[in-house]
This record gives C-alpha cells, structure tokens and sequence, in this order.
C-alpha cells in the first residue's frame, strides 16, 4: 500500500483583521503559500499531482475555485489540477487529509494541501443568506445554535467559569508570546512582502500580530459577548488574515527525491458531533482517529485543538483527561489568529515542529467546524 508522508508545512504569518496582510488579495495570499511550500523543498511543481485547499467563505475574491486561481496567478503548471473545499473551520485539516488519501489510494504521487482567508476583506457570512435563498429550509427544526451561544452551552455543560475561560485566554496569549520570543515558531512562516501604498512604505511580514499583552485584570473587564454569557474577545479566535500549506508524498517518491519525510499520518477523520453543543466535536474525533490507530489518549505526546473559543480544547481536556501541559503548549487561536479556512494545517504545522523540538513522537490535532463537524489526525514523527 502507498504511505503518505508529511514533507513539510508552513504558512503566512497569521494577520489581525485590518492590518496590512489585509491588503493582499486572498488569491496571492495563498499563492505565496503555494509556491513558498514549493521552493523551501526544491520540489518541481511539475511532479505534484493535485492541490486541494481549503476556504470557508467562498464570496467574491475567495469565490470559482480560489486554490486553482491562486496557483495559475503564480505562473505554476496549469495541468495540475485543483480542489477547493469547504468544511468550515476544519476546511484546510480536510484538505490535508484528501491529499493523503489520495495519496494512499495510489491516484497521486504528491499533493498539496492548503487553505486560505482573508477576513478582513471577505468577512465570514458574506456568502450567506443569498439572493437565492436560504441554506436551510424553513421546515428546519435542528437545535444548532451560533457559535458564540455553542461556545457558552459548552462551557455550563462541563461546569466551566468565566475565570476559567479567562485563564485559558491568557495563557494562550503567554504562551505564543513565549513561542515567538524563543523562535520556536519562525521555521514555520513564509514571510510575505506586502507593496508600499500611498499610507505605508513596503514591508516583510514574518511575524503573527494577534498576541496581546493581558492580565487577569485586563480579562476580567471584557464584556461578554453574550447578555449573561460567559465568553469574551479575549476567549475568543481572532479575526484573522492568512494562508497554509503542506507538502505530502508517497514514501517511495520522498525517497527517489532524496526528501527525508517527516511524519506519517497515523489516522484521519471528519465526525459529526452533537448539534445543540455545535463546537464540541473534538472529543468524538478523537475517539474515531484514536481506535483506527489502535492508541488511546495517554499514547500522544501532544494535542492541538483550536482554540475557536476557550471552552473548546478545555472541554476536549477535561472531558479525554489529556494532559493539560501537553494541550496547545505554544498558544493557540485566542492569541495567534484564526483565518478560518487555514487553520487546519497552522495546527499540523504547530504540532510536526513542537514534535521535532521536544524529540517527540505522536501528536493529535483537531478543529472543531461549524455544522457540528470535526476534522482530526494522529501524525506521528518518522
């Protein structure tokens, strides 16, 4: 059987909603991701068999197929063909792991997955409702609330506090501070060049700007987002601008390359969770991908699970009892950004390096996704 490997992952810097990555078109944010993974690896891109990216608002720029504009605005090669998907937050993760069962199926040889969002120019929902229509009908009679009153039903459902979710939000904040400071992060970015305009001169971007200085205090005196709720903007994924992208092959294809693989993927999958808890997904997803690997919770060394809102991967932790030290050690969305149709493999990028660091061996990486879905994977270094 084929055996897909991860060759690398990388990004864009993750902008905050109106600075200038901003300024980009999303199709040549992407395009940078696309050709960035590319080059790093001195692959020709003549040898990739499909690209599959991920993008959630699929509206005026990000509209027709924004993986395969993206690729032909690089001048790469036109025969490649290419997929966009939307799986809402889990679209990129879903992306990946197409590629990789592609992979595996023997259709490809080597793809690339990746996914993009430029929320500040194409805000979520901006394909929704449409002039023809509604997407759900007017006989609709499912319990499947907003995320922010998902996020709250979470938190009261696991006995979660408000300080709870604070101290969660802060140590997100610390600990991708903490990440950046130390330079655990700079291997995963492609810097993006962003043009002078008449406002400001030319700039390289390498660096996320969504962390904040915060302290208890300053956390405690955010309003909630809800009358009575319990989450805040400081517990809450940012909006957020960026791209990502990784590199998979088949084993044999690495090796006549001379590629050294970097991890294999253990076991993927894309679960339905409960609708009236909407964001809860995570904890199904692990129970999927953990019995197709024949592992169980104490087996992984580490665990990425967004950080859509904090009563997320704190629910997935106390719910599993995975490790809380070993659960989003270098922060997460609250602090570093959420461009929701990237995150995916910002959190596969996040996990293969951190693995690498700590001389590791098997990390578990899950996104919850709107309409109470999850997408997961167990990778595990080679």
């Amino acid at each position: 059987m084929n055996q897909p490997v991860i060759v690398d992952i990388a990004r864009t810097p993750f902008g905050r909603r109106g600075g200038r990555l901003g300024e980009l078109h999303p199709t040549e944010l992407l395009g940078i991701a696309q050709r960035g993974i590319l080059e790093r690896n001195g692959v020709d891109p003549q040898l990739i068999g499909q690209v599959i990216g991920g993008c959630v608002t699929q509206a005026g720029e990000q509209s027709s197929n924004v993986t395969r504009t993206a690729w032909l605005h690089q001048g790469l090669p036109q025969q490649i063909g290419a997929t966009t998907v939307d799986c809402q937050c889990g679209s990129a993760q879903q992306a990946f792991n197409l590629v990789a069962a592609l992979i595996g199926a023997g259709a490809i040889r080597a793809g690339v997955a990746c996914g993009v969002e430029a929320m500040t120019r194409i805000p979520l929902m901006s394909n929704f409702p449409g002039p023809t229509g509604r997407p759900r009908p007017e006989s609709w009679s499912v319990d499947l609330p907003n995320q922010f009153v998902a996020a709250d039903r979470i938190a009261a459902n696991r006995g979660i506090t408000r300080q709870e979710l604070d101290a969660w939000g802060l140590r997100s904040h610390e600990r991708a501070t903490q990440a950046w400071d130390e330079g655990r992060l700079d291997p995963q970015i492609i810097p993006v060049k962003i043009p002078a305009t008449e406002a400001a001169a030319a700039e390289i971007m390498s660096r996320d700007n969504g962390m904040r200085e915060s302290s208890p205090e300053s956390m405690a005196a955010l309003k909630p987002m809800l009358d009575d709720g319990l989450h805040t903007a400081g517990t809450a994924s940012q909006v957020t601008d960026g791209a990502s992208a990784a590199l998979l092959m088949d084993a044999d294809l690495a090796a006549e390359l001379d590629l050294k693989p970097r991890a294999r993927i253990v076991a993927q999958a894309l679960v339905g969770g409960d609708p009236y808890y909407h964001l809860d997904g995570p904890i199904f997803a692990a129970e999927t991908v953990l019995a197709k690997a024949g592992m169980s919770i104490s087996d992984i060394d580490l665990f990425e699970v967004n950080e859509a809102f904090a009563a997320v991967p704190m629910s997935f932790q106390r719910t599993t009892g995975a490790d809380e030290d070993r659960v989003n050690v270098n922060g997460g969305a609250i602090a570093v950004g959420h461009p929701v149709g990237a995150s995916g493999i910002r959190l596969l990028g996040t996990a293969l390096y951190e693995l690498e660091r700590r001389d590791a061996s098997t990390a578990f990486v899950s996104m919850c996704a709107g309409g109470a879905l999850a997408s997961a994977a167990v990778i595990e270094r080679i």
